[in-house]
């Protein structure tokens, strides 16, 4: 089973389209190789490297085992959304408060459906989850937010030079 994506490859860098710095829309995702004895799938999307531990931006479950693709900014016509970590049953994407984080989109060949209700926790996913993995397939990608060293009129502070004290406008660090 994998899990591939038009938009970025494996352990490359997220767009920014598909943060909370850009359009804040779930990049398009395309399926392959499902078990054929699959009863459903289910779909995490995590950072493991927030602040708290382990944050979860977007979960789907029960989707059907013949979902081959989710489309950017949309979600698929069978399937349900559980509560991320914003607090939202929907895709918010990588808004790293530092750093380089690392997100995680793992997606879950299942023995039978999770039964669970729309909005439902990470913890009931994971325990829906529990013993019930026929297989599954990691894709991941990087994000950091954008260097914001700049001064208000746009000019960048790496190449500011001050002549008020030299005599031939060197530049000095900022």
């Amino acid at each position: 089973m994998t899990i591939t994506s038009s938009a970025f490859r494996h352990e490359e860098i997220i767009p920014s389209s598909y943060t909370c710095d850009g359009d804040n829309v779930n990049p398009p995702l395309t399926f392959s190789d499902i078990p054929k004895d699959a009863a459903g799938l289910a779909l995490i999307i995590d950072d493991p490297d927030a602040p708290a531990g382990l944050f979860t931006h977007w979960m789907l479950y029960d989707m059907s085992p013949a979902t081959l693709q989710i489309l950017e900014n949309s979600i698929p016509k069978t399937g349900l959304q559980g509560k991320n970590d914003f607090g939202n049953q929907n895709y918010d994407g990588p808004c790293p408060p530092d750093g380089k984080h690392r997100y995680y989109v793992t997606l879950f060949a299942l023995k039978s459906p999770t039964k669970l209700e729309k909005g439902a926790t990470r913890q009931q996913l994971d325990n829906a989850l529990e013993g019930n993995v026929l297989e599954k397939a990691v894709f991941m990608g990087y994000y950091e937010k954008p260097n914001n060293t700049s001064l208000p009129d746009g000019n960048n502070l790496d190449n500011y030079t001050d002549d008020r004290n030299t005599t031939d406008g060197q530049v000095i660090g900022a």
